[in-house]
Formats: C-alpha cells, structure tokens, sequence
C-alpha cells in the first residue's frame, strides 16, 4: 500500500485534529514566548569587561579593582567646552554645577572641576551606578546641559557615556529589525511563489520560532548558563528568520511535487515531510553544531553566542518540521492559490532520464547544459575567480577599533572624546588601573610614571572611589589583602591603537619590578578582548570544519565529496573575506574590523555554505540512486536550484537587515554574510560544485557504495547524455 493508499484510510477526523493541534500547541508556546520578547534587556549586558574569560589580566585586575569599592561603578566624563577662553563667569556657573551633580546622586564621587590649561574645558569626573548606567547618563546630560554657563557645549562621555551610547543603539531596535527582516522575506515570497497564503503560513512558521526561542535564551540567561547581549540578541533574530524560512522553501518545494502526484493533502503533506526530512535535519544539525563549537571560545561573548544562536537553529527546525506541514496538511493546494499546482500525468511523474535534463525549462536547463557540456571549464573558472577575490583578505584589518568608531549613528559620548582629546589628556576618566604587591607599590608607581604614554600616575588614598580616586598622601596608599591599587592616565583616548601599545609595554615594564603586578582598565580590557579574539579564530575555525566534515561523511555515505564540499565553502569564506576588506576599506572608509569578526562570518557563512550544499547534494545522491551519477547531478540541480537560489537570497536578505542597526561589528557582520550566501548561492552551489562532481562522476562518492554500484546503472544512462552532449 502506497503512502496516499495509507493515508487516505486514516478517518476523516484524524487528518484534520493532528495538525489542528499542532497549531494550536505552537499558538500557545507563541502566547508565552512573545510577551518575552520585550523582556530580553532584563538579562542582556553590553559591558565589555564580563566578555572576558576569567584567566585574562584585565578581569583579575578588575576583580582586585572591585576590592577597593563597595559597589560596581562606572566612570562617566563630564566636559564643558567653549570656542574662546572660559570668562570669570562661565567658570564659576561651571564650578557651581558640582553640587548639583552631587544632588543627583548617581553614583559615590563626583570629581571636578578641572580647568584645562587653555582655560577652553572644564570636566568632572562622576562615578555612577553600573547598573542601569543609560538612565543615569541621561538624567546626567540633563542636569549638565541645563545648569552649563551659556555659549558652551555639553557632553558626556568615558566608559559611562560610551555604554548608554551603546545601549541607546540597541534600544527599541529589535523591533524595527524584526518588522524590516519580516517585509523584506515576505516580497521575496510572494515573488517566489506568487500566492497570496502561502507566504503568510512561512512567516508564521519563523514568527513562532523565534517566540519559542527567545523562551528558551531567555530561560538559558536567567538561569546564568549564558551571558546575551545587544549583538546576539538581534543575531538571533535574523538567523531564527533566515533558517526557517529557508528550512520551510525545502519543504513547500517539496510539498508541491507531492501534490503533482496525489489529490490528497495530506498524503502530500506527509510525503514532502518524509522527503525533506533528512536534508533539513541534517542541515539544522551541522549548523547547530557548528554554532556550538563557539563554546570553545575563551571570550564570554563568543561563547554565549553558540548556545543562542543554536537554540535559534533548533526551534527553526522543529517549526518547519511541524508546524508548517501542519498548515499545508489543512491548506492543500489552497495555499498555493491562485495558482495551484495540478495532478500530472501518470507518465510525467517518473521521468525516465537519460540526460538529466528531461523536464526541465528556462534558467536551470541551461544551466545543467552549461555544466554537463564543459564540466571542467566551469568548475576551474569558478575557482580562479574565488582564488581572486580572496586575495582581498590581505588588506583586511581585524585587530579591532576604537569604542568610538563602533557606534556609527550620532553620539554625544564619541563627540565627549573628541573634545577630551582637545584640551585634557585623552585617558582622562579612563585610567589604567594597576594592582601591585604593597611592598612593591613604591617602585611600580615610579615605573609606570616613567612609562610612554603616561600623563600622570598615582596611589589611590584609603576611601577614595577607584574609578575616580584621589591621590594619596606620604603613607596612606588604600590596602586590601596586601595590594595597592595605581592609576595612571594615558596620554592617548582609552580606546585608541596608541593606548593598547602604551599598555602592552607598561605590563612588561610593571612585571620587571613586581611579577605579580596586574594591569587593567578600559584599555587593557579592549587589548585582551583583541587578543583572546584572534586566539579563538586558530582554535575554533579547525573544529568547526572537522565537525562538518564528519556529518557529511555520514550524511552522503562518502569521504571525497564531503572534503571537496568543504573545500567549496572555505574558498568561498575567503573570496567573501576579500571583497568585504576591499568594501570596508575602500568604500565604507571603515578604520578596521572588530577581532570577532573574521570568526563570526567564519561560521556562519561555513556552516550556512555547507547548509546549500546539503540541500543539493542529498537530493543529488537521492536521484544518483535511481539514475545514475551524472544524470542525478543534473536532476538533483535542476529541481533545487530555484529553491535553493530563493534561500539565498531570503537569507542574505535577513542578514542585510542588520545593518539598520548602527554598530560598526553588526553592519560589517550583515555585509560579509550577505554577500558570501550569495556569492555561494550562485557560484559555488550553482556552478562550482555541480561542474566538479559531473567531471568526477561516480568517484564522488568514493569510497561509497555509489562509486562502485553506480558503474554498471551509469553506464545506460552516461552513454546517452554524453552522445547527446556531443
């Protein structure tokens, strides 16, 4: 008995409650996962200093900094700025303004005011609660711009003003990038499929992932398994949008054959879940799983990125694997409306293939052509131009950029360090922060005041605020389990190449009259968050391949074209990486790239690269079984390409979506993904890898069964195709 036979022997009321309740559960879980949407700031952070791994030096120095406090706080720059010399006047307005800031009672010091030697600038230096640090600077940038001597500007900025800044980037935005990723997946639909239902039944499929994911980080965050921030949290929400939709093409694709061959929904319903079951599991699986291997990350932030975005890859995955064949069990052709598919012909339902060519029309024919007429012109052209965009890669600056560069929409803090840099210097309300032995603080101090780059160096006075500390007296250092805590204001912006060099060498010089001496601060956090990165980027690109590489394996059954799979992808990683330096570069103007970046688009254009790959090559070898090789190899393009072609460009759209975000790593991040998944889409997967395997042929899938199996069925069918291709 058939699976249509099988099916339409269920009673009637059985084919209608399965998938009535499917949806119905997923509404529910929606219910609950939605509101949680709005609750994610609850537990996301934006501090730098928690990305680190524990073992780094700033996060020890940040610990023995936190001895000397009561309670976690940051330093906010206050700067008052005129165009000419500051009257009589305007300096006594600007000294009054210091009670009014004691008044607030932001945080446990307010220092200031300092005149800059130009009498152009003054600044307080107030220390406020790290909590809910954008709250305070906006009640803080209130007060100051009200109570400011006439004709001056206003601004705050340090570590405190940087990170409302930050947090004022994200706020409100994953709604807006929800709503742009949602309208752009949605065009893309109704032109792919030119129906008016259809398109809403794959939105509501990723809409309801997304839900039923933001539960389970949500979850994951509040238990503190994971630390989220702005970055993973708009992160989640593309690739939740972009992976169901793609997973949800693959079914209706198939879903669609189905009805080409049965009357019954149903039945067709549960032939295209049998169908596409597979690829899309073992899709989801190899992303997944390469998203997890993040947790060998030594920087926090890349580690909680794994366990988000895979929950993300998951939830996708169980919503296009139920809930979607729930809607098209209760749809039918009706989702396809108004151009619904028709029943074939007997005959027309199981082509015999000769060529692989058989039946199809437009584009993908000549495609197929083009691939089985000069296989090896193709795949080695494909290659060179890879090869010579990856020669881009070279100019590509990944070492990081300053924290004022990485906010790329107006800002009064970046604007703050700009006017710091004018007339104080430019480490002022970030300091570098040293723990020294108590025995040894003597000759530390004289250490780093000698040290390049440092304006001033001091002793923290017992019961001054680190952050913001007074000097202390002949014989009255702060003392805590026999340290002394040191800071030593650098002549260059705490977030500049300058300042991470002046620390590098202040750690050695430190070191050589106190081994235990740790340095810390703003700076050394953005230095060990650089080097952790580039660190993680030799550790975790070697796994990630071998995970993929072993899951091909076993989905294909083969060894030689998982390695080449794999290979297609890198090459196309690289060739992306090119392009995008040159863009940045060039274009864009951009100063440089964040250290995560290159891992970043490592993994998800290689995860998502192979994700194509699979969808191709598991439908290739499902019709290398009953044609042969070389014919299957067309077969298999033919029927995907428009399908896979559409993937692409919904998630390359998704990713796009970032870019409304203005943080310089996000919009870089939207560029490198979006153009490598089409880059990948249309060369590797459309050409490249169908013109190797064709020229391969069966060897493909040594040292399977199909690379020994396949000779004597190929050679029916192979002496056809090529008499007909020559």
């Amino acid at each position: 008995m058939n699976q249509a036979a099988r099916t339409t022997s269920l009673p009637f009321w059985l084919r209608w409650l399965i998938p009535v309740v499917l949806v119905f559960g997923w509404v529910a879980l929606a219910g609950v996962g939605g509101p949680t949407f709005g609750r994610l700031d609850e537990v996301s952070s934006n501090d730098q200093a928690s990305f680190l791994p524990a073992g780094a030096e700033a996060t020890e120095a940040r610990a023995w900094q936190q001895k000397f406090q009561d309670s976690g706080e940051v330093p906010a720059v206050v700067v008052i700025e005129s165009n000419s010399a500051l009257t009589p006047a305007q300096l006594g307005t600007a000294a009054a303004l210091k009670a009014k800031l004691e008044n607030l009672r932001l945080g446990s010091a307010v220092v200031g005011p300092v005149p800059s030697q130009d009498r152009q600038a003054v600044q307080y230096i107030v220390s406020v609660a790290a909590v809910e640090p954008a709250d305070a600077v906006e009640e803080l940038r209130n007060e100051v711009r009200a109570a400011a001597p006439d004709g001056t500007q206003t601004f705050v900025t340090g570590p405190a003003g940087l990170a409302a800044d930050l947090t004022g980037a994200f706020a409100g935005i994953d709604g807006i990038l929800l709503l742009v990723a949602l309208a752009a997946v949605f065009v893309i639909l109704l032109v792919v499929y030119r129906s008016l239902l259809l398109p809403f039944a794959v939105l509501l499929t990723s809409v309801f992932a997304l839900f039923a994911a933001i539960l389970l980080v949500f979850g994951m965050a509040k238990a503190g398994w994971i630390q989220l921030n702005g970055q993973s949290q708009g992160i989640l929400s593309i690739l939740v949008i972009g992976a169901a939709t793609d997973y949800a093409l693959l079914y209706v694709a198939r879903f669609r054959e189905a009805l080409g061959h049965t009357a019954n929904r149903t039945a067709a319903a549960l032939t295209a879940w049998r169908a596409s079951f597979a690829p899309i599991l073992a899709s989801g699986a190899t992303v997944a799983i390469a998203l997890l291997c993040l947790l060998f990350s030594d920087l926090n932030s890349n580690k909680a990125l794994g366990p988000v975005a895979a929950a993300g890859i998951v939830c996708s995955l169980f919503a296009a694997l139920t809930l979607l064949p729930a809607f098209a069990a209760l749809l039918g052709r009706a989702a396809f409306w108004p151009f619904r598919p028709r029943l074939l012909p007997e005959e027309a339902r199981e082509p015999e293939l000769a060529t692989g060519l058989e039946g199809q029309r437009g584009l993908w024919r000549a495609v197929g052509a083009l691939v089985s007429r000069r296989p090896r012109t193709v795949w080695v052209g494909s290659v060179l131009l890879l090869v010579a965009a990856s020669a881009g890669i070279l100019q590509l600056k990944a070492n990081g950029v300053p924290q004022t560069a990485v906010i790329l929409s107006a800002s009064n803090a970046v604007d703050g360090q700009d006017a710091l840099a004018r007339h104080f210097d430019a480490g002022s309300g970030s300091p570098v922060v040293i723990a020294a032995s108590q025995g040894k603080a003597g000759d530390v101090l004289e250490t780093a005041k000698a040290a390049d780059g440092v304006g001033a160096a001091y002793l923290l006075a017992e019961g001054s605020v680190p952050i913001t500390g007074t000097p202390a007296g002949p014989g009255t250092p702060a003392v805590r389990d026999g340290r002394v805590l040191l800071n030593a204001t650098l002549d260059y912006a705490a977030d500049s190449d300058a300042a991470e060099n002046a620390v590098a060498a202040m750690r050695e010089t430190v070191k050589v009259v106190d081994p235990d001496a740790l340095v810390g601060g703003v700076t050394a956090t953005a230095l060990d968050t650089n080097t952790t990165a580039q660190r993680d980027l030799a550790t975790i690109i070697p796994v990630v391949l071998a995970v993929i590489l072993l899951i091909l394996m076993v989905l294909l059954r083969s060894v030689l074209a998982p390695v080449l799979l794999v290979a297609s992808v890198v090459l196309s990683y690289a060739a992306a990486m090119g392009v995008s330096a040159l863009v940045f570069n060039n274009i864009l103007g951009f100063p440089g790239a964040d250290a995560t970046v290159p891992l970043f688009g490592f993994v998800f254009l290689v995860a998502l690269g192979v994700d194509y790959n699979i969808f191709l090559m598991s439908r290739v070898r499902e019709e290398s079984l009953k044609h042969g090789t070389r014919p299957g190899i067309l077969r298999g393009l033919g029927v995907t390409g428009g399908v896979i072609t559409s993937a692409g460009v919904v998630l390359a759209a998704t990713f796009a979506a970032l870019g409304v975000i203005p943080i310089m790593f996000l919009l870089q991040l939207a560029f490198i993904v979006a153009f490598g998944v089409l880059l990948d889409t249309v060369l590797v997967r459309s050409l490249l890898v169908p013109a190797l395997a064709y020229d391969l042929g069966r060897r493909i899938w040594w040292p399977g069964r199909l690379a020994r199996d396949d000779s004597q069925e190929a050679s029916k069918v192979e002496g056809p195709a090529e008499a007909a291709v020559r």
